[in-house]
């Protein structure tokens, strides 16, 4: 039997890698497309034609995350013992059918049904199956997960235009219907790209490995506090990033424009470190994203209402944002391991569920007391220190 030779098997691997990057990446931006970023297009004419109020429709979406969150540990657990194929087909499969059943909706309990069932899709179809696939099957982990985030970084980009001009043209039902077809093609990608898994995955947990133990490990405890500052930190700012900005009196186009500047400065930064490749860690990117942020907080809160101010703001912010998504996937390999990958990282999820869902009500609640967003810089530039001093924790341990 002829034995490959090096620069084969090399070339092999690395094609393996970028059928995977592409498989993955072309997978998550239709799945966070279709599952997540237009959602804010359909209030609007759902509230015309229903007459329902935006805080119920908004409601499905807190139902979702909450969901999602709590559902990413045994999906976790799953993908752990039979690998995510599977996972990331059915999701994906599920999240289409539920975009079907979305466009019928006519009554309030139907479609926070339906929200509470796309939970389950959005834990199944999106980014923690597929960052475990990357981890238990790419040659270089860090390399290709910082390849997929550039290009699902033109998610919004590319989807939210589209579900615009599907709404104008057909009607926000008929714009569901071609979002759902739209959403099959991630799980025929799954199945017809993914590798096989093994009949034990490498990286499945031993039979004396304990999830339970996992959690209490500094080192996870550290992560879990940094991840969940962070998770507060982006919804908050995505909720309240644009009337915050209006409150400080820039003309309307300058608002806009900072808000633009974060897709393009979080691709240049992912774009920058995977040119770096190998010559940088999972614990000095994340050490740099978490430092990124604080400073990025302090300039909101300081700031004069000028634009080279404020897009200084933008980009410590975006720089962050960009290299934290890496270091969630890519940097959890690094500091905890990979065995039980999938579990561990749902459990991480979980711990993000109530700052997520809480931070957009906190932040609208201290705006009502105060009569402004003067607190809130602060009180996010509070919460990066303290993500930050915990992902130096967790960067420590061994």
């Amino acid at each position: 039997m002829a034995v490959p030779a090096p620069e084969e098997s090399v070339g092999t691997a690395r094609a393996s890698d970028a059928r995977l990057l592409l498989c993955i990446a072309i997978g998550q931006t239709i799945g966070w497309g279709t599952l997540f970023s237009t959602f804010a297009l359909f209030g609007a004419p759902m509230e015309a034609e229903l007459g329902w109020s935006r805080a119920a429709i908004n409601a499905g979406l807190t139902l979702a995350m909450l969901v999602s969150g709590f559902a990413a540990v045994p999906i976790g657990q799953h993908v752990d013992r039979h690998g995510g194929r599977s996972m990331l087909a059915w999701g994906g499969w599920l999240g289409a059918a539920l975009l079907l059943a979305w466009s019928f909706a006519d009554s309030l309990a139907a479609y926070w049904a339906t929200w509470a069932a796309m939970g389950l899709a959005q834990a199944a179809a999106l980014w923690g199956p597929a960052m475990a696939v990357v981890v238990t099957s790419a040659r270089d982990p860090s390399r290709t997960i910082t390849g997929i985030t550039f290009i699902t970084g033109f998610t919004g980009t590319i989807f939210v235009p589209l579900g615009a001009v599907l709404i104008e043209a057909f009607g926000w039902r008929h714009a569901l219907l071609v979002l759902a077809a739209l959403q099959v093609i991630p799980g025929l990608l799954a199945l017809w790209l993914l590798p096989r898994p093994s009949p034990r995955p490498a990286f499945a947990p031993r039979s004396g490995f304990s999830l339970r133990e996992a959690i209490r490990r500094p080192a996870f405890l550290g992560l879990a506090g940094c991840f969940a500052a962070h998770a507060f930190i982006g919804i908050g700012l995505g909720a309240h990033a644009i009337p915050l900005l209006r409150e400080r009196g820039l003309p309307e186009a300058s608002v806009l424009l900072i808000v633009a500047l974060h897709g393009p400065f979080q691709v240049a930064a992912r774009l920058a470190l995977f040119a770096l490749g190998r010559r940088v860690t999972m614990r000095g990117v994340g050490l740099l994203a978490t430092l990124l942020t604080p400073v990025g907080m302090l300039v909101l809160a300081l700031a004069p209402p000028e634009l080279a101010w404020l897009v200084l703001f933008a980009l410590c912010w975006a720089v962050a944002d960009g290299l934290m998504t890496i270091v969630r996937a890519a940097g959890v390999a690094e500091i905890l391991g990979r065995e039980g990958y999938g579990a561990i990282t749902g459990a991480l999820s979980v711990a993000t569920v109530v700052p997520r869902t809480a931070a957009p009500v906190l932040i609208a609640l201290i705006w009502e007391s105060a009569g402004g967003y003067g607190p809130v810089p602060w009180l996010l530039m509070a919460l990066a220190g303290l993500g930050a001093a915990s992902f130096a924790l967790a960067a420590r341990a061994r």
